[in-house]
C-alpha cells in the first residue's frame, strides 16, 4: 500500500510568536534545487505553511521526503527572520488578536462564515493518506482503523501549551479543532452509497462550504484514491512521523485482511468520542480506552494491543523492527507534549523553543 504525508508546521519569531511570513518563506523555499516540484503551500494562516511528500512505496522514502522538505523550509524560515516549528499548538500567544488569514477565496470565506475559529486556528496536524484501489475498498478501511484512532491520538499528541500557559492536555490541538461542525471519529459507513449519502447531506445543511470540511479523523480523498488519516499531532522529528504513517499503514492494511465487523457491532461513535477526549487529556500519561472491551486500561497495554493488531502487517511490510522501537522509545520517555513540558520546565522558554523549531 503506498503512502504520502502532509504536515503543518508553524513560523515563529525569536521569542517564539507566530510569525506571519508564509509567503516569502514558501517563495525562498521554492528556489531551492530540491524543492522546485515539491508540494510547499499555504495553509489558512499567514503563520502556518505545509508540506506533501509524493507517494512513496517505502518508509525510508517518506523519511527521505519530510527530511527535505523540512530542512528546506527551515533554511527559508531563518532568511526571513523566523523558525520553522513542527509543533501541534502556538506555544506563545500572538502579538495581535486578529492573526492574517491567506488571501485564498476559500479560506476568506471560512473567516466570514467563523471567524473567531479561523482566527484561532494556531495548530498543526500530521495527515497520511495510504493508497487504496477504489472508495468502496477504502470505506472498508475506515471501518477497520476506526477504533485504534483514540490510540493514534495518544502516541502522536503534541500540543500541550496554548497561548503561554500548559492547557491541560496532552493534545489541545485536538480538543481545539473538534469545534467544527464536522469533526472527530468518522461514523460507521453500511457501503460506498451510504458514505456518499452522508456528506452529501452534511452539505445540505449549509454547515460546511465542502467536503474538504469534513474534518473526521479518517475519511475518503476526494482528490486521490487514498484514505486520509487525520488525527495525528504534526511531530516534532521527522523519524516519528514516518513510524505513524508506518503504524498507520500497517493499521490500513489489517483492516483488508481482517473479516468485517458488522455494523451493530462497531463502536458507537459517542464512545469513540469519549476515547478521543481521554487520549487527548492524557496521552501516554494515564489510562486509554481499551478499543475491544471500550474500558479504561493502562496506555501501556492499550498500545501493546494495538501492536499485536498490526503486527503481521508490519512483518508484511517490513517495517516491524522499526516501529516496536519507537514505540517502546515512546513509552519509556515520552511523546511530544511530555517533551515539551519536560523542556519548559527545565530550561524555560528558550528551551522550549530550542525543541520544538528547526
Amino acid at each position: 500500500m503506498t503512502l504520502g504525508v502532509e504536515e503543518e508546521y508553524l513560523l515563529l519569531d525569536a521569542d517564539g510568536v507566530p510569525a506571519a511570513r508564509s509567503t516569502p518563506v514558501l517563495a525562498a523555499a521554492g528556489r531551492q534545487p530540491r524543492m522546485r516540484d515539491a508540494e510547499l503551500q499555504h495553509e489558512l494562516l499567514e503563520v502556518q505553511v505545509e508540506v506533501a511528500t509524493p507517494v512513496c512505496s517505502e518508509l525510508a522514502e517518506v523519511e527521505d521526503q519530510l527530511e527535505a522538505l523540512r530542512s528546506a523550509l527551515a533554511r527559508a524560515a531563518q532568511a526571513h527572520d523566523c523558525r520553522l516549528a513542527p509543533t501541534g499548538a502556538a506555544p506563545v500567544e500572538p502579538d495581535d488578536e486578529h492573526v492574517p488569514v491567506t488571501d485564498k477565496p476559500r479560506y476568506q470565506d471560512m473567516l466570514r462564515r467563523a471567524p473567531a475559529l479561523v482566527e484561532e486556528q494556531l495548530i498543526n496536524g500530521m495527515h497520511v493518506h495510504v493508497g487504496v484501489p477504489d472508495r468502496a475498498t477504502g470505506v472498508r478501511v475506515l471501518a477497520g482503523v476506526r477504533p485504534w484512532l483514540p490510540v493514534v491520538l495518544a502516541l502522536s499528541a503534541n500540543s500541550p501549551l496554548w497561548r503561554g500557559r500548559d492547557s491541560g492536555f496532552a493534545s489541545f490541538r485536538a480538543v481545539h479543532f473538534a469545534r467544527w461542525p464536522v469533526e472527530g471519529p468518522p461514523p460507521v459507513f453500511a457501503s460506498l452509497a451510504d458514505y456518499e449519502a452522508r456528506a452529501e447531506a452534511l452539505l445540505a445543511t449549509g454547515a460546511i462550504r465542502d467536503r474538504g470540511q469534513l474534518y473526521w479523523h479518517a475519511r475518503l480523498s476526494e482528490h486521490v484514491p487514498t484514505v486520509e488519516i487525520r488525527v495525528a499531532d504534526v511531530q516534532l522529528e521527522a523519524a516519528s512521523a514516518v513510524v505513524l504513517a508506518g503504524l498507520l499503514r500497517a493499521l490500513a492494511a489489517t483492516a483488508l485482511t481482517s473479516p468485517s465487523a458488522p455494523v451493530a457491532a462497531q463502536a458507537p461513535v459517542e464512545v469513540l468520542r469519549a476515547a478521543t477526549w481521554t487520549a487527548a487529556r492524557s496521552g501516554l500519561d494515564g489510562d486509554l480506552v481499551d478499543p475491544r472491551s471500550g474500558r479504561a486500561r493502562p496506555a501501556v497495554d492499550v498500545v501493546g494491543l494495538l501492536l499485536d493488531h498490526v503486527r503481521a502487517a508490519l512483518v508484511d511490510a517490513g517495517d516491524d523492527e522499526r516501529v516496536e522501537e519507537h514505540l517502546a522509545r515512546l513509552l519509556a520517555g515520552g511523546n511530544g507534549a511530555t517533551r515539551q513540558r519536560d523542556a519548559l520546565r527545565e530550561k524555560g522558554l528558550d528551551g522550549l523553543l530550542a525543541l520544538v523549531t528547526l
